[in-house]
Formats: C-alpha cells, sequence, structure tokens
C-alpha cells in the first residue's frame, strides 16, 4: 500500500508553489549525489546512527559517499524536505543504487545478509 501523500486538489492554490519549491536545493543535490555514487549516506552531525551506518560499510569495504546536512541544533527545516521527498523519517538516509534501503540497522542486516553486495553486483 503506498503512502498517503495529501493530494493537491486538498492544497489551497496560493500555496502549492511554495511548497513544491521548498527546499528543493537540498533534494536536489542528494538525487545528484544518489544518481553519480553506488552507496551514499546521508545524515547529520551529532547522530549516533549515520556514524554507525559508515561504520559498518567501512568495516564491510563497501565505498560510500556521505552528505552531512547540519546537526540536532540546527538545519532541520531543510532535512525536513528530505524527510517529506523520502518518507523515511530518520537519519541516516542509505541509498544503494538509487534504491533508498533504511538507515543503520538495516544496513548492517543488508550487510550481514549478504545482500548489499548482491545489490552492488
Amino acid at each position: 500500500m503506498p503512502r498517503p501523500v495529501l493530494d493537491e486538489a486538498h492544497v489551497h492554490p496560493a500555496i502549492r508553489e511554495k511548497i513544491s519549491k521548498l527546499h528543493t536545493d537540498i533534494v536536489h543535490e542528494v538525487q545528484a549525489a544518489v544518481a553519480k555514487h553506488p552507496v551514499v549516506v546521508v545524515g547529520m552531525a551529532q547522530n549516533p546512527a549515520p556514524k554507525r551506518a559508515r561504520k559498518a560499510l567501512d568495516g564491510a569495504g563497501v565505498a560510500f559517499h556521505y552528505l552531512e546536512y547540519g546537526s540536532y541544533f540546527n538545519t532541520w527545516r531543510r532535512r525536513n524536505a528530505l524527510k517529506m521527498w523520502t518518507g523515511w523519517p530518520t537519519f541516516p538516509m542509505v541509498f544503494v543504487k538509487g534504491v533508498l534501503v533504511g538507515g543503520a540497522s538495516d544496513v548492517q542486516a543488508l550487510l550481514a545478509s549478504g545482500e548489499l553486495k548482491k545489490m552492488l553486483a
């Protein structure tokens, strides 16, 4: 079942453009990185989960591109655009071959099962 997204008919015309352009720069930056690199980790400073994901990938010898956006104390509004775009509520956001695979524990599970290596083959 697809996740619910508010239908455009239920957004007042006066704010549609504002919504459609809100922090699109950060979304485009991540989309460009995902298109260019096989593995992308999107994180934030002071959050241990992105560090766990990066450590797991490093330990498995998987090269990745890392993007960091602010910390708990700033940039949360811009990061919200990424959450709305992906539907993923937390950081990190890990992409493999253009597919959002989840966060740190999801990456660890994919590495343990061997599926991440299969995705990269």
